[in-house]
Order: C-alpha cells, then sequence, then structure tokens
C-alpha cells in the first residue's frame, strides 16, 4: 500500500465504504456511513496489510482520512 488510493481501496474493502481521494479531506462527519468503530476496524486492516503498529493516540488526532492515511501509510512525519 504505497498511495492515496491503494489506502481508500482498503477502505472500501475492510469497511465497505468507497471515499475518493477528494473525499478523503472531509472531516469523518462528512463521510457517508462513517462510525467511530471503522476507524478503529481501518486501523486493524492498516496494520495487517503494513505490517506495523499503529498508535492509536495519534491516529484518534485524525480530523479525516486524509490524515489517516499520512500518519499510518506514510508516516507519522508526513504530517508536520
Amino acid at each position: 500500500m504505497e498511495t492515496i488510493d491503494d489506502f481508500l481501496l482498503l477502505v472500501e474493502t475492510e469497511l465497505g465504504l468507497r471515499v475518493t481521494s477528494r473525499e478523503a479531506a472531509r472531516s469523518f462527519d462528512e463521510l457517508t456511513g462513517w462510525d467511530s468503530m471503522n476507524l478503529l476496524a481501518l486501523i486493524a486492516a492498516v496494520e495487517r496489510n503494513t505490517g506495523r503498529s499503529v498508535s492509536l493516540a495519534r491516529v484518534l488526532e485524525a480530523a479525516n482520512l486524509e490524515e489517516v492515511y499520512l500518519l499510518t501509510v506514510r508516516g507519522a512525519e508526513a504530517i508536520g
């Protein structure tokens, strides 16, 4: 998983939510079908797919899926 599109495919596959790269920058409450349990399931899926641990505390600070992608796939240094 390298790109935001790869990440969003994981979101669709694991959560059943189709989100475009444009929508990824919207806040979670603007995403149709999103709920807080989705974030936990997504973290688990990212860990399975990348083989890396994800900091739950950092991800809970994310405002949208784009930030989750940057924190979990690109690495925490990707968000200034």
